[in-house]
């Protein structure tokens, strides 16, 4: 069970981040984030298994590959910005924490377009005339 080894090694991290804080707090700091690193690096191989039973599926399914990679793109733009806004508010930059997730909104908005264009045409077509 990966949630466990993922859940023990967070706990333990956190355990040794509080005691590291009240002496040196930018080392604690340093921590989680090499936790979080590690986590992310501990999670690859189900990320690519999950992107390419996606991309199995779109191809069987007879999708085009471009609006998967775009939904692909989309999905990793959000949890990217979500890592480093969480870091961020670790660190004590709320301020800068929520500029990235408007940053991540405005990108993903702007890669969505293409798709909602799409969409909406296919909708307008099907509406008789």
């Amino acid at each position: 069970m990966e949630i466990l080894q993922i859940v023990g090694f967070s706990l333990v991290a956190t355990f040794l981040a509080l005691i590291v804080k009240e002496q040196k707090p930018n080392f604690a700091f340093l921590l989680i984030v090499f936790v979080g690193c590690a986590i992310f690096l501990f999670l690859i191989d189900q990320i690519y298994a999950i992107i390419h039973m996606i991309e199995k599926i779109a191809v069987n399914a007879k999708v085009n590959i471009v609006y998967v990679e775009t939904i692909l793109k989309i999905i990793g733009i959000a949890y990217i910005a979500e890592f480093a806004a969480q870091i961020t508010k670790d660190a004590g930059q709320g301020a800068i924490a929520a500029k990235i997730e408007m940053g991540g909104k405005i990108l993903i908005l702007a890669m969505a377009i293409p798709i909602l264009t799409v969409l909406i045409e296919t909708i307008i077509r099907m509406i008789p005339s």
